[in-house]
Parts: structure tokens; sequence; C-alpha cells
């Protein structure tokens, strides 16, 4: 298994030792080359890390060569590698949701997306090139936990939260454990294709910033939007980099029915994930009655000042009107 210190490799190391793979091993892209073992299954998780990638300037095609070199030396019949539902881009025109057979339109912005596109026609090459060969391509919307949300993950969920347009967007979260179990599926079960890995049905942008905790931003035109935001990113005051601002404003939501048709079930919601991956503010962890206790505490503390303010203000009345005698 090709990963970093990512916490998904963890995750997916534990799952498949628990389901009885006990030969399992964990690589960095750099040690494929001194792989020589007989393998059954590469997985290729190494361009799921965007956080990694960035910090060492590498592409997300970072690797792929490797290990299709490392697959036929190897002897493995079996790939299966984690993209992203980012290769699908976002677009106006897009289907809600998108399915497996939608065409690839990563945004020309997103050189992220670009590369994961190209890392997966370089796999299907290999797929087709032998018939023995079986890909999994996972295409997982942006996955979330307590320990390992990325950077990336975490600015596309800003994105709805800090949304400028026209009109709120859906948005999909899913959770680190799920993603983990999706690639075990696709291990044991041999899958050969693609999947669209994510929780079931999406979230309103205007649900997204309420569990953030943000208030709704006033509405400003699609040009005028795009040139603050990417002022805004330009002196750091915004979370939403140029090359993701089309996922902010257009739809990219993914249907998932082809993974649960494999016998794969999500067990985290779209909310929960989010909750957890990002820090939530306090008060959108509140009960309603938690809510409606902390308001009437608060209207009461604002009484209580403003009958303080006016005894004060009546005090200095009184006083002017004894000097003024």
């Amino acid at each position: 298994m090709v990963g970093s210190s990512w916490a998904l490799p963890r995750r997916v190391m534990e799952e498949l030792r628990g389901a009885g793979f006990d030969d399992v091993q964990l690589v960095g892209p750099d040690e494929l080359a001194e792989l020589q073992d007989d393998v059954a299954v590469l997985v290729h998780l190494a361009a799921g890390d965007h956080d990694a990638l960035a910090r060492r300037r590498r592409s997300a095609a970072f690797g792929a060569g490797e290990l299709l070199e490392a697959a036929r030396r190897t002897g493995a019949s079996a790939v299966v590698l984690l993209s992203s539902a980012l290769v699908y881009g976002a677009w106006p025109n897009n289907p809600v949701p998108l399915t497996e057979d939608q065409a690839l339109r990563p945004d020309n912005g997103l050189a992220f997306a670009r590369q994961l596109a190209l890392v997966e026609q370089l796999v299907d090459d290999w797929r087709v090139a032998a018939t023995d060969r079986s890909v999994a391509v996972l295409r997982p919307a942006p996955a979330m936990a307590a320990d390992g949300t990325t950077t990336l993950a975490r600015t596309l969920a800003a994105g709805p939260a800090a949304r400028l347009g026209d009109d709120d967007v859906p948005a999909q979260f899913l959770h680190l454990d799920d993603l983990a179990h999706a690639i075990v599926v696709a291990v044991t079960a041999r899958l050969d294709g693609v999947y669209n890995v994510a929780p079931d049905g999406w979230v309103p942008g205007a649900r997204v910033r309420a569990l953030s905790g943000k208030a709704s931003r006033f509405r400003l035109p699609d040009r005028l939007g795009e040139v603050v935001a990417r002022l805004r990113w330009r002196f750091q005051r915004g979370p939403i980099p140029p090359g993701l601002r089309s996922y902010t404003a257009s739809p990219w939501v993914v249907a998932n029915d082809r993974m649960r048709a494999t016998g794969w079930t999500p067990t985290v919601t779209n909310e929960q994930a989010f909750v957890e991956g990002t820090e939530a503010r306090w008060w959108t962890m509140l009960t309603p009655k938690r809510k409606q206790e902390l308001s009437l505490g608060a209207a009461g503390v604002l009484g209580a000042a403003a009958l303080a303010t006016t005894a004060l203000l009546v005090q200095r009345a009184r006083r002017r009107r004894r000097r003024d005698r």
C-alpha cells in the first residue's frame, strides 16, 4: 500500500488486518523501487494526501509511474487508486448528483484535479494493456475526521460558508472511516471500475453556514464576487484560493449508488463529518433549549444594563437641575 503519514493509510491498514490480511505493507512513493516481493494488490493513496504533496511541491501524479512499474515488477494484477470527485469539475450545468459515467471536466485553475485525472488515465492504460488486470478508481467527496482533515478538505468545507455568489450550492462531506472502509471493500472484492464514495445525499450551503456558525453574507454579482475573493485570498483575508472558486459556486456532488451496490454503506452523515472535521463554532453545538436559555439570559443582562444606564442618566439630569437652581 502506497501512502504516507496521513491518517487514512493507518485506518486502511488496521481494517485490512482485522479482515484477515496479515501481510499488509505501507510504503512511501520513494520506496516503491525497493519493492521486490510478490504483490497481489497495490493500493495507491499518496495522491489523497494533498498537504504532503504541497509541502514537497509535488504533483498529484508523483509516484504514479513508479507504482505501475512496481506492479509490473511484483506481478500485481490489481490496483486500487484513490482519486477525488474534484476530477468531475464544478459547472453550472452539472447534474445533481454526478454519476460515474459523467465526463471528467476538472477546472483549469485547479492543477491538483487535472493531475488526478491524468493519474486515472495512466492507471487505466495499464489496466487495458493486459486481460488479467483490474483497477478500482475511487472518487470520494471531501474526506474529514477529527484527526485527519487535510487543508484542501478544510478549504472546500469553508467554501459554502464564505459563498459570495448568487446561489447556495449543495456540498458533501465524507468521514475518513467510511472512505477507509470503501478502500478495504475495493481490495477484498477486487472491484474493477470507477466508484464514487460519498454519504447519502448532500447538504445545502445555508446548512453548512449554520453548522459553521457564520452569518449569511450579502450577495454580489459573480464577476464582482470573483474579484473580491481573489483580493481576500491575496491579502490573506479569505479561505478560498482562486483555483477552488468554481467548486464553491457550482454543484459537484456525487451519487454513491454504485459503491453501495458492492455492500459498502456510509455510517456517518454529511453534517456529522463536517462538524467533526472542522473547528465548528461552539454555539452551533447548542441545543435549541440551551440557545433559548442563553437568549433569555442575554436579554436579562441587556435589560439590567439598560435600567442602570437609565438610572445613571436620571441622576445626572437631577444634578443638573440642582445646579441650575
